[in-house]
C-alpha cells in the first residue's frame, strides 16, 4: 500500500504542495511526515463542505494513522469518511482496509470493511488474501484468491506471493507448484518477494533441493530472500549449512541480516549446543541494534536455554520489555530440557494467559515427572481453552500417556490425529516398547515408514529398545543394519546400548563383546555394564569377568562394576570371589548409590519437591531402597 502516497500527489495537480499557505498543502506535507497530531489540528479549522471534495486528504489521513499505529484516530476519521460518502473513492477504501489490516484486532471487522467497498481493485484484493494469512486462515485466502479470478481482477506480484504463502501453511506443495508455474508465465520468476516465498514454501515441506536450486537461480539475492534459505536450511535440521550461509550474506554479499535472520540463525546455535558461538550472534544483535526485538530476544532465551545456560535465558528473559507466547514458551522450553521441572510449574502458574503452543512444553514436564493426574489435569485445560489438532500438542500427549504406562489413552489420540509428526510416531514407537508391547511398536514403525514418513535417530533408538525387551534378535540386527544401510543414519550408543542389552539377553555374549570391540564406543563404561548386567543370568563366568574388569579399569569408581562381578561370582559359587570383591571395594571407597522410587499416595504425587498449590499438589515422597547383594 507504500505507493498510494504517490498516487495521489501525482493526481493532485489542483493543489500546489509547496504553497504553505494552503491548508490542504499543509495536511498533505504533515501527513508526508508522520505528524498526525498537527495534521487533525489543521483540519478541524478547515470548512467541512470543502473536506468533502478532497477525498485525497482522507486517504493520507488514514495512511498517516496506519503509519504511526493510531487506530482509534483511524476509527474517527472512518466516521468522517462516511458522513462524507467517500468510502465509495476506490483510494480511500484502500486506505481503510490497510488501516483495519495493519491495526485492527477483529479480523471479521476487516472482511466487513473490504466487503463494502465499492470498487475492489487489486490492492483490496491482495490486502484480504493475505489478511488470511495471517491470521493463520489459508484456506480462506485461497477460496478468496479464487473468488478474485472469478471476477476478472488479475493477481499482481504480491498477490502471488500471498497464495503461495498459504499453500505453504496448509503443507500443499502440489499446488504451490503450480502457482510456481503461474509465476514463471507471467514473467515474476525474478521478484524477490515471490522468490522469497517459494524458497519458503519449498524448506517448510521438505522440499530442501528445490529451495537451494530457486535460490541458487537469483541472480542477486536480496536480504529476505538470504533469510528465506536460512530458514529452509534450520527447519530442514542443516543447521552447520545455515550458519555457513549467515556468515556468507555478511562477509561475501555485504547484506545486512534483520531480526528474522537473527531470530533463525540463534535457532540453529540452540539445535547445534553451540554456546559460543551462540554468545558471537548475541554480541552481533547488540551492535546492530536489535535488542529489545521480541523475535530476537525470545530466540535468544531459547538459545541459551538449548545450551544449558539456563541462568542466561532467565536473564535475557526478565530484561525483555516485550513478552509474547513465544517468549514465554522458550523459557519453559529451556527449563524443561535441563529436566528442571519444578521451575516449569512454578513459571506455568505465573503466566496469566496461556498459549496452546505452552501446552506441549508443559506436557513434556508432567512426562519427565511422570505425573499422570496433573497431565490430565492440563489436558483438560487445553480442551477447555479450545484446543484440537494441534499436532505439537497432542504429540505431547501421546508421549505423556505412553511414558505413564496409560498406553491405550496414547494409541486413541494417535488414532484420532489427522495429521501425524516424526515426533508422534516416536512417541508411539517408544510407548508400546516401554510397555512391553514389542510387536506393536515394530507394526507402527512399518506403517510410518509406509506412508512415507522417513525415521531418524530417535526411530531406531525406539525399536531396538523393542526388538531387546521381547527377545526379537534377528529383526534387532535387521533394524541395526538397516539404518545406516538404507536411511544414512549413524550408529550412536543409544543404539549400540540396545544391542547388547538384546544379544545380552538372548545368551549371545560372545557376539555382543564383538559389537562393542568393533564399535567407536568401545571404551564407553556403560556399555560394558549393559554387558556386566547381561552375565549375571549366564554361567560362563569368565566372560563375565573379563568384562567386569575391563568395566573397571574403564571406570575404577563405577560401583556396579563391582556389585555386579560379585552376583556373578555368587551365581557360580564361588562365595570367596565375591567376598573379595566386596572388600576391593570398600578398600577403594567405592559406595552403592541408594536407589530411590517414586510414589503416589492419596492422589498426591512423590517426588524430590513440593508440587505446591492447584496445578500439581503433592508431598515429598521418597523411598529409599538399598540394593540387596
Amino acid at each position: 500500500m507504500k505507493p498510494l502516497f504517490k498516487r495521489y500527489y501525482s493526481l493532485l495537480t489542483p493543489l500546489n504542495l509547496s504553497d504553505n499557505t494552503n491548508p490542504f498543502s499543509k495536511i498533505l506535507q504533515l501527513c508526508k511526515s508522520g505528524e498526525l497530531s498537527g495534521a487533525l489540528q489543521l483540519l478541524k479549522s478547515i470548512d467541512p463542505g470543502e473536506i468533502s471534495a478532497k477525498p485525497v486528504l482522507y486517504a493520507s489521513l488514514l495512511q498517516t494513522c496506519t503509519k504511526v499505529l493510531a487506530f482509534n484516530h483511524g476509527l474517527q476519521i472512518h466516521a468522517h469518511v462516511i458522513k462524507s460518502g467517500l468510502e465509495f473513492d476506490r483510494f480511500v477504501g484502500n486506505s481503510l482496509l490497510t488501516l483495519y489490516f495493519k491495526l485492527g484486532t477483529d479480523f471479521p471487522e476487516t472482511r466487513k470493511v473490504f466487503d463494502g467497498l465499492f470498487v475492489k481493485d487489486v490492492i483490496s484484493w491482495t490486502s484480504m488474501i493475505s489478511g488470511y494469512v495471517r491470521v493463520g486462515k489459508p484456506m480462506n485466502s485461497l477460496e478468496l484468491f479464487w473468488k478474485m479470478l472469478a471476477y476478472g481482477v488479475e493477481p499482481n506480484a504480491f498477490t502471488l506471493s500471498a497464495v503461495i504463502k498459504a499453500c505453504s501453511e496448509l503443507g500443499d506443495l502440489k499446488l504451490g507448484r503450480i502457482f510456481h508455474g503461474v509465476v514463471l508465465g507471467r514473467g515474476f520468476d525474478s521478484n524477490y518477494v515471490i522468490a522469497s516465498a517459494l524458497i519458503d514454501m519449498h524448506g517448510r515441506n521438505c522440499a530442501l533441493d528445490d529451495a537451494r536450486q530457486l535460490f541458487d537461480e537469483l541472480l542477486e539475492p536480496d536480504a529476505i530472500c538470504w533469510t528465506s534459505i536460512i530458514s529452509a536450511l534450520t527447519r530442514n535440521d542443516f543447521f552447520d549449512e545455515a550458519l555457513r550461509f549467515f556468515y556468507s550474506m555478511q562477509r561475501d554479499h555485504g547484506m545486512c541480516p534483520d531480526g528474522f535472520t537473527f531470530g533463525t540463525v540463534l535457532t540453529a546455535c540452540g539445535n547445534l549446543g553451540r554456546l559460543k558461538q551462540g554468545k558471537e550472534v548475541h554480541a552481533k544483535v547488540i551492535t546492530t541494534g536489535f535488542c529489545g526485538n521480541v523475535v530476537v530476544e525470545s530466540s535468544l532465551v531459547d538459545m541459551y536455554g538449548k545450551c544449558g545456560s539456563v541462568g542466561e535465558s532467565q536473564r535475557i528473559f526478565d530484561r525483555m520489555p516485550i513478552k509474547n507466547s513465544v517468549s514465554w514458551s522458550a523459557l519453559l522450553g529451556g527449563y524443561c530440557q535441563n529436566g528442571d521441572f519444578k521451575s516449569v510449574i512454578q513459571i506455568f502458574r505465573k503466566m496469566e494467559k496461556v498459549d496452546l503452543y505452552c501446552f506441549g512444553t508443559i506436557l513434556r514436564t508432567c512426562a519427565g515427572l511422570a505425573a499422570v493426574r496433573q497431565g490430565k489435569e492440563v489436558h483438560c485445560q487445553y480442551i477447555r481453552k479450545g484446543g484440537w489438532r494441534d499436532v505439537i500438542v497432542e504429540s505431547a500427549l501421546v508421549d505423556l500417556y505412553a511414558k505413564c504406562g496409560c498406553i491405550e489413552y496414547a494409541q486413541t489420540i494417535f488414532d484420532q490425529m489427522p495429521v501425524r509428526n516424526l515426533i508422534t510416531w516416536n512417541s508411539m514407537i517408544g510407548g508400546f516398547a516401554q510397555n512391553g508391547r514389542g510387536e506393536e511398536a515394530l507394526r507402527i514403525f512399518n506403517q510410518m515408514v509406509k506412508e512415507g514418513i522417513k525415521p531418524d535417530y530417535i526411530s531406531f533408538i525406539g525399536i531396538l529398545f523393542a526388538c531387546s525387551h521381547r527377545g526379537l534378535v534377528d529383526e534387532g540386527r535387521e533394524y541395526f543394519i538397516s539404518m545406516t544401510k538404507d536411511y544414512g543414519i549413524k550408529v550412536g550408543i543409544e543404539h549400540y546400548s540396545c544391542m547388547v542389552d538384546l544379544l545380552g539377553r538372548a545368551g549371545l555374549l560372545e557376539e555382543a563383546e564383538i559389537l562393542i570391540e568393533t564399535s567407536d564406543f568401545r571404551d564407553d563404561s556403560s556399555l560394558w555394564a549393559a554387558l556386566l548386567g547381561a552375565c549375571t543370568t549366564c554361567t560362563n563366568y569368565e566372560i563375565a569377568e573379563r568384562i567386569a574388569k575391563r568395566v573397571m579399569e574403564l571406570e575404577p569408581d563405577y560401583h556396579l562394576s563391582y556389585v555386579l562381578l560379585a552376583n556373578v561370582y555368587k551365581a557360580v559359587g564361588r562365595w570367596n570371589d565375591a567376598l573379595r570383591i566386596r572388600r576391593l571395594m570398600k578398600d577403594r571407597g567405592v559406595n552403592k548409590m541408594p536407589g530411590k522410587s517414586w510414589i503416589e499416595t492419596k492422589n498426591n504425587l512423590g517426588s524430590s519437591f513440593d508440587f505446591e498449590n492447584s496445578l500439581v499438589p503433592g508431598e515429598s515422597n521418597f523411598l529409599d531402597v538399598e540394593g540387596m547383594g
